[in-house]
């Protein structure tokens, strides 16, 4: 297991590039199963998640080549459906929750897909049910064996149907268009999530030869066609990353310059952190964060608490929620964090508490937080990574705070940000990594 150790209270300086999207490359890699041809994906990101899903579709049959640091042609010609029956399949499927969206591309392309109970990150109830039912509307068999924990769905001939989704799912919903694309006939899909990722996988699939309309709205139509071509496409950058060194600036009260980050596809993400009390320049495609003694949290027009909290896009993303939390530790007011979609993803403020953050965690769903305003440091400490957004709110943590922390298993901040400790000293952090 790998610790990082931290020594706070140094201000950076420097300019730094965030990593391809994480939740983007996850679904075009699957996208990949849809044709025999040949798909070349750029600016991948070197992380573990995604990593392991490459690896995962090699094991399959599927001819990976990595042509350059971040770039990666893929051609599914054949798959080894003896292999998907495997343990070896089992066990590695199993430690993704991206491998979810396998099914849909299989099931489309093939007829018949299987996948074990997925895993990821331990942030409260994940459900899958909109994944299936919406297969099962497209005209597929679903089937879940409770001894094995294995999913399947069977559909030889699936047909375009109208369906309102219980829920806008990202993932569900990615899945849901992949397996729609070859269906025959239209599929109308209301209720549709339209987050900057689906929105690329969708252009993609458009550019393989698909039919789909309605990209960056909750409705989408898509018609059937008889098969997909290759393609080239870019991964946007991860708007997650951004956030979080926006966010990691301020604390640390750094200079920093966020290059080529894709400013038009950040949504509410910059103008909650004004809302912070953060300041920012937009500079071409670049945010420049000035250092920041102070940052004083706004309240509403009549006076109450901020309330920052996630929603469906373009609404706020859930993931970044952590890092607006332990922001806010060292901001000037107060600010109520509501996380809607997990009911456990608040519970590692625990080990904020313990470094002096003064925070009323008020139920699973909801957290306030009452800032310092930089006139007391958090303390060093020894603590441990729950999951990927929350491991690097802690080590946005540990890098503001006086003395040296340790961070166990880093390993799961390793699963969504490519080298961080690398990246953040280069720019004058002091982390080291011990193995």
């Amino acid at each position: 297991m790998a610790t990082f150790e931290v020594r706070g209270g140094t201000p950076l300086c420097g300019e730094i590039t965030p990593q391809g999207a994480k939740n983007e490359a996850l679904q075009v890699i699957c996208a990949t199963l849809l044709t025999p041809e040949k798909v070349t994906i750029r600016n991948i990101p070197a992380i573990v998640d995604v990593m392991q899903l490459i690896e995962l579709l090699r094991r399959m049959g599927v001819l990976v080549e990595r042509i350059d640091e971040s770039t990666y042609s893929f051609e599914a010609r054949d798959i080894d459906f003896d292999y998907l029956q495997s343990e070896d399949y089992r066990q590695r499927a199993a430690r993704l929750r991206g491998s979810v969206m396998i099914i849909g591309p299989l099931l489309a392309r093939f007829g018949v897909g299987y996948i074990p109970k997925p895993g990821g990150d331990k942030i409260g109830r994940r459900r899958l049910d909109t994944h299936f039912l919406g297969f099962q509307k497209l005209g597929a068999e679903f089937d879940f064996d409770t001894g094995t924990n294995f999913f399947s769905v069977e559909g030889r001939r699936l047909k375009g149907c109208y369906m309102l989704l219980d829920e806008a799912s990202v993932t569900g919903t990615a899945n849901i268009v992949m397996a729609a694309v070859l269906a025959e006939g239209r599929t109308t899909i209301y209720n549709a999530a339209c987050e900057p990722y689906v929105q690329q996988l969708c252009r993609m699939l458009n550019r393989m030869g698909a039919l789909i309309s309605g990209i960056a709205s909750n409705l989408l139509v898509i018609d059937g066609v008889e098969r997909l071509h290759g393609t080239t496409h870019t991964l946007l950058p991860d708007m997650i990353e951004v956030g979080s060194f926006i966010g990691m600036a301020a604390m640390t009260r750094s200079e920093v310059t966020i290059r080529d980050v894709s400013f038009e596809n950040l949504g509410i993400i910059p103008a909650q952190f004004a809302r912070m009390g953060i300041q920012f320049e937009q500079r071409g495609d670049d945010i420049y964060i000035p250092r920041h003694d102070h940052y004083e949290i706004e309240s509403f027009i009549d006076g109450s608490i901020m309330n920052i909290a996630d929603a469906p896009w373009p609404g706020l993303t859930p993931d970044l929620l952590s890092v607006f939390l332990v922001v806010a530790t060292q901001a000037k007011g107060s600010v109520l964090i509501h996380q809607k979609m997990f009911e456990s993803r608040l519970f590692f403020v625990d080990k904020l508490i313990d470094m002096g953050a003064q925070i009323i965690l008020c139920d699973p769903h909801r957290a306030t937080v009452i800032g310092h305003d930089h006139k007391i440091r958090l303390r060093a400490t020894t603590m441990s990574s729950p999951d990927i957004r929350a491991g690097v709110a802690l080590l946005i943590a540990a890098m503001s705070a006086d003395g040296r922390s340790v961070i166990q298993n880093v390993e799961q901040i390793d699963r969504g940000y490519q080298n961080i400790d690398g990246r953040l000293n280069a720019i004058g952090a002091d982390i080291r990594r011990i193995d």
